[in-house]
Parts: structure tokens; sequence; C-alpha cells
């Protein structure tokens, strides 16, 4: 996860501020040197570092810091809101021309990720913004990347306009025409990448520029190659006057320099992040959040917000109802289980927790073999099995074990689990149930982890 080593060390120089209660100005630089080693460390770029620490060091050896009854969470209080202004300060949202269609060009290396994580924005943007989106393959430079781009566009519902290995510009152009006539609100231009940047990749890129006015132009950028990372922002920036980044793979680096460099760098605001392979793992970056999570501080925010795309609200409603009269049954089970793997891994859930150590949690996350055979057993029995659990008897268990490829202790165990969720629910009804409720700490069921809970 991103940040991992930075927010192990930023806590352990907080901590011994922590331990020793009023504080000189000593203290301070001390812990000073600490949090400029920890971001070198991170490869956060050496310039913005020295910046970062001297305005901090500023404002923590104030007076009024030193001299409150809780300088140690001063300290954490200024590190935050600087760490908050490094990356931006707040959220950069997509440019929506008042002129339809809003024409986004994405730019960057290859390798970087740029046709999924365009498709991907392209989906997101379809799903929480309403939008109408077209992807147009102006990428004639990559072998198979129409291919590519057709067929997570199809994953995503979203359509693609190509017309071959012809002149990117002319597609690029003749895309943002068929949008007109067929009310796509929205055109992403999948432009090609090289290996490297090259005289010939910014001059397609600059005639495209001119020829179809972009509203946006973003750079997708690999974090996890650090500084190269923020040095190809620049040179896209030069050429092209970006207006924008979107990181990927900012679930692979630990050390996660680039988020913290780029901005103070280019000036052009992180407008998303790439958070894990699959198609629905884009986020909009939000610089107090992420400041809020290096910090080991949390991120309820986006957790709540994980949880709403991931959650059925009107299922949950009726879970809640059927919880209150302890009428569960094994379909309900199921939904709520996969519903749980869909926020992704328990690790990056964790994370997002105040005072959660998600490093201890890594690599959890919902046993995928463990769920087929759950979904198997479940679905080779009758709606009314699964409605009235206690109609399985010795024959029809042996009968649902050979339907789903599993055996009879399988299928014990399943009903045994079952059993103990319904105990916990029964224990849950009435008030306490309510109360949950109204704190929002209702819906899913825990403990389906590889690392403990029930392995199935």
């Amino acid at each position: 996860m991103a940040f991992e080593g930075l927010t192990e060390k930023l806590s352990n120089a907080f901590k011994k501020l922590r331990g020793k209660g009023r504080l000189t100005e000593a203290d301070v630089k001390e812990a000073m040197k600490e949090i400029r080693m920890a971001l070198l460390e991170a490869d956060v770029n050496y310039k913005v570092v020295k910046d970062f620490v001297a305005k901090v060091t500023e404002r923590a050896v104030g007076s009024d810091v030193l001299e409150s009854l809780t300088p140690a969470q001063m300290i954490v209080k200024i590190v935050n809101e600087e760490l908050t202004a490094l990356m931006g300060g707040e959220s950069a949202k997509l440019t929506i021309s008042p002129k339809p269609p809003t024409v986004v060009m994405l730019v960057g290396l290859n390798g970087a990720g740029k046709t999924t994580n365009g498709a991907k924005l392209a989906g997101f943007m379809k799903k929480q913004n309403g939008k109408r989106p077209l992807l147009v393959a102006c990428d004639t430079f990559r072998p198979a990347a129409i291919q590519q781009l057709e067929v997570v566009g199809g994953q995503l519902g979203v359509p693609v306009f190509q017309q071959g290995l012809g002149d990117p510009v002319e597609i690029a152009k003749a895309g943002i025409e068929h949008a007109r006539t067929h009310g796509n609100d929205i055109v992403f231009l999948d432009t090609a990448g090289r290996l490297h940047v090259d005289d010939q990749l910014m001059a397609e890129l600059s005639r495209m520029k001119e020829a179809v006015s972009p509203t946006e132009i973003l750079l997708i950028v690999d974090a996890m190659i650090g500084q190269d990372a923020v040095n190809a922002a620049k040179v896209f920036d030069q050429t092209l006057d970006l207006t924008g980044v979107m990181l990927t793979k900012l679930d692979g680096d630990a050390r996660g320099g680039a988020a913290l460099s780029i901005k103070a760098v280019t000036g052009k605001p992180i407008k998303f992040i790439g958070t894990g392979e699959k198609l629905d793992q884009i986020e909009v970056f939000h610089p107090d959040r992420m400041a809020s999570r290096i910090l080991g501080m949390g991120d309820v925010l986006s957790l709540i917000e994980k949880a709403q795309q991931s959650f059925d609200m009107q299922k949950a409603a009726e879970l809640e109802q059927k919880m209150r009269k302890n009428r569960l049954t094994l379909t309900d089970f199921y939904d709520q289980l996969v519903q749980v793997k869909n926020m992704g891994s328990l690790a990056d859930i964790a994370g997002m927790l105040p005072g959660v150590n998600a490093k201890a949690l890594k690599g959890a996350s919902v046993d995928e073999r463990a769920l087929g055979r759950t979904e198997a057993i479940i679905l080779s029995m009758t709606p009314e099995e699964r409605e009235n659990p206690s109609l399985l008897n010795n024959s029809r268990k042996k009968r649902i074990a050979a339907g789903s490829g599993t055996q009879v202790v399988d299928v014990n165990r399943l009903l045994k689990q079952f059993e103990m969720m319904q105990q916990v629910t029964k224990q849950m009804a009435g008030g306490r149930m309510r109360k949950m409720a109204k704190k929002g700490r209702f819906g899913g069921f825990g403990g389906f982890g590889k690392k403990g809970g029930f392995p199935f």
C-alpha cells in the first residue's frame, strides 16, 4: 500500500515527541530530521522535502506550539496541514465544457496503464457522474492498443470509436464529431505513448491538441517509477500545458513519493488515482484525506463512499429489517459476503480506519476460492432450502455436495457458520441493533478473510 513506510516512520517520530511532554526547539528540530529522512526514503523530490521541512519547522518552533499543553498534537496538526497543501490543498475535478462534448486528451508513457485507466475514468464518469462517455482509439503506434480499448470499454459498457491505423489526429476529430451526432457528452482520446519521451511523440500530441482544443489534458503516470514520474510530468507539461494528472498503481508503491512531489514540482493537480487492477478501482484524489492516511489518522469519508458504491442500499434496508426480526436466509448470507468482497482487500479497508495497523492485515482478503465454494453450495440448494436450512437432512446434503463439487463436510461447515451468524444477529436484535444502525455501523458480515474468521 502507498506510503506504508512513510506512515510508519512518521508515527515513530511523533511517538518520541509525545513521550516528552513539554517540547524544546531542539526536540522539534530532531523530529524534523527524522521526518526529512522519512520523506527522502519515500522518494519525495529533494527540493520539495527541503521546503516542506522548513515550513513545518518554522511553524512548529513558535511559542504557541511549544507552550501549549499538547505540543506534540499541535505538530501533528501542522504536518497534516502542510502535507495537504503540498498535494494541492483540495480535490480538483474534471472541467466540464459548457458546450458538449467535453474532450479529455489522455497522454503518457507506455506501461503506465494509460489505455486501461483511461477506460476506468470513462466508466467512473458514467457511473458516478451520469455522463455518456465515448472512448476514441487514437493509439495507432502500439500493436493491439485498439483491441485492448474495445475489450475494457465493453466490460465497462462504454462505446469505443476507432478507424484502424490511420492518422491519429484525423481519428480524434472524427471521434469528436461522432460523439456530437450520437449524444456522447464526454470524449476520452486514448493517444499513443512511447517507452520514453521523444520528439515524434510530442509533435503528434501537439498537432492533436491544436486540432481538437481539448478541455482537459490528463497525464496518466505510473506511481511506482517514483521521481521518473515527476520528470515525465515536467516534460509533458512543458509541451502540452497539462491540466492534471492521474497516478496509477498507487496501491503497489509503498513509498508514494510521486504523489507528494508532482503538484509541488509541476503545479498541476493530481485529479484521480488508480488503486488496483479492477476496472472500478479508481478514486478522486483528495489531498486532505491522503494526508490523514499518511499520518495514520484514517480516511473515514473514503471508506463511507466505498461502502456506498459497493453496497446495494435497498438490499441493506431489507436486510436490516430481517436482522431485526431474526429472519436471515442463506441467500442473504451470500449476498452480503459478495458485497464485502467488492470493497477490496481488508488491508485497504483497515488503512482507512483511524488507529488500525493496516500493515498487520497486509494480504488479508476474502478468499476467492472459499467464496466460490460457498456460492456453489448455496446455488445448489432449492429456494425453499435456502429460506429454511432446517430442511437439510443427510440425503439433501449429499445432493447439494454432489451438485456443487464439494463434500458433505463443506456443506455442514457452511451451515454451522450460518447458525453462528444467526445467534449473533439474535443478540443484536432490538435496541442494540437500532443503535448500530443509527451510528452507520450496519452492513456486511465480517470475519470471512484469509486471516482469521471463518476459513470455510
